[in-house]
């Protein structure tokens, strides 16, 4: 990759990331979350827990739910897929877990979860034929993370990782902060067995890394295999 390139690339998740707010506070004023049939591509709910979708060894019911979410995180709408093509975070640009895992996984589940107030959460979790091959998954989706640790001054990134781990599996767990050093959410790779997944909460200014860290244990909590 050309150095004009990877500057594009990172102009590319920098936007992505700066959009997220935004996309979320549009979303919230129509009332509407992108419905679909869940049949083909997703399930939409503006309320509650998201369908139950569900998948060989992976479904619906293995993402975050509207319970999951504390301290003032309030769901008003989520959107479901077994597809595998939403985009994994706000570092990948238009990455998504097919791309990621070459459409070897044995099942995929996403959710895109929008509130009350600006932010979103996104989570994106897939299912390895072997343990070898969720151990590739993990690493490269936490390669992809730390690409985005050192930007240029004045950009957002994501700061030190942080290790959680529960009976259901392990998990390293990013805050982000924009470019003036305010936090603004974060990141997470979970790992359980041969299920790996990224969530991430954006565009949602926030001081308290425990509201992260509830959200990313509730998450790896669900994903256990």
């Amino acid at each position: 990759m050309t150095e004009n390139q990877a500057v594009q690339q990172k102009s590319v998740r920098r936007n992505r990331f700066a959009a997220a707010a935004c996309v979320a506070a549009a979303l919230i004023t129509v009332g509407v979350v992108g419905a679909q049939s869940a049949a083909a591509d997703g399930a939409a709910h503006n309320a509650g827990r998201p369908a139950a979708v569900t998948a060989p060894g992976l479904g619906s019911g293995d993402l975050v739910q509207s319970e999951d979410f504390k301290r003032g995180l309030n769901p008003v709408g989520a959107t479901v897929a077994l597809t595998g093509r939403q985009a994994l975070s706000a570092c990948s640009g238009e990455e998504t877990m097919r791309d990621l895992t070459k459409d070897k996984a044995t099942a995929y589940a996403s959710v895109t979860w929008t509130f009350d107030t600006e932010g979103m959460l996104t989570e994106s979790a897939a299912s390895a034929p072997t343990g070898t091959t969720a151990d590739t998954w993990e690493k490269q989706l936490v390669s992809l993370v730390q690409d985005c640790q050192d930007e240029p001054a004045g950009h957002w990134y994501y700061g030190a990782a942080h290790t959680l781990t529960v009976a259901g599996g392990t998990a390293r767990w990013y805050p982000a902060y924009n470019g003036d050093g305010t936090a603004t959410g974060g990141v997470a790779v979970l790992r359980s067995g041969t299920r790996v997944g990224i969530v991430e909460l954006t565009g949602r200014p926030t001081d308290a890394p425990a509201q992260l860290e509830g959200v990313v244990t509730a998450a790896l909590n669900r994903l256990h295999s």
